[in-house]
């Protein structure tokens, strides 16, 4: 089980960190990316971490303005949004696919997801 937690309401140019807790299963060595759905949108992907955590890999609408990291003690990934836009307000999950050796952006290769946390950025 996967539980997003750390949005909110900010303004532009502000920041926030995500995070991802994982209970009942490990999430080390595990693809992990972060999605956002924001209303009347489908779901996109925003970023990901490969299982050995040596590469990440960013949708280009936050490549520079996000970074993953995973805590492996703690069970948990990380979202740091710096810069944060206007576009940027969604619901942000966590999902891990299980069965994949490499990030993809398909939400249907990932079989764990978290429940969503709601960001908001005011202009």
């Amino acid at each position: 089980q996967l539980q997003a937690s750390g949005g909110g309401l900010v303004q532009a140019g502000g920041s926030l960190r995500l995070s991802c807790a994982a209970s009942g299963r490990t999430v080390s060595n595990t693809v992990t990316g972060w999605f956002r759905q924001a209303t009347g949108k489908e779901r996109e992907f925003v970023g990901g971490i490969s299982r050995s955590d040596c590469i990440r890999y960013y949708s280009e609408s936050v490549r520079g303005r996000c970074t993953i990291s995973r805590d492996s003690a703690k069970n948990t990934v990380y979202l740091q949004m710096d810069s944060l836009l206007p576009e940027d307000t969604a619901v942000y999950f966590c999902a891990a696919g299980t069965s994949l050796s490499r990030i993809v952006t398909t939400t249907d290769d990932y079989n764990y997801w978290g429940q969503g946390t709601q960001v908001t950025v005011s202009s």
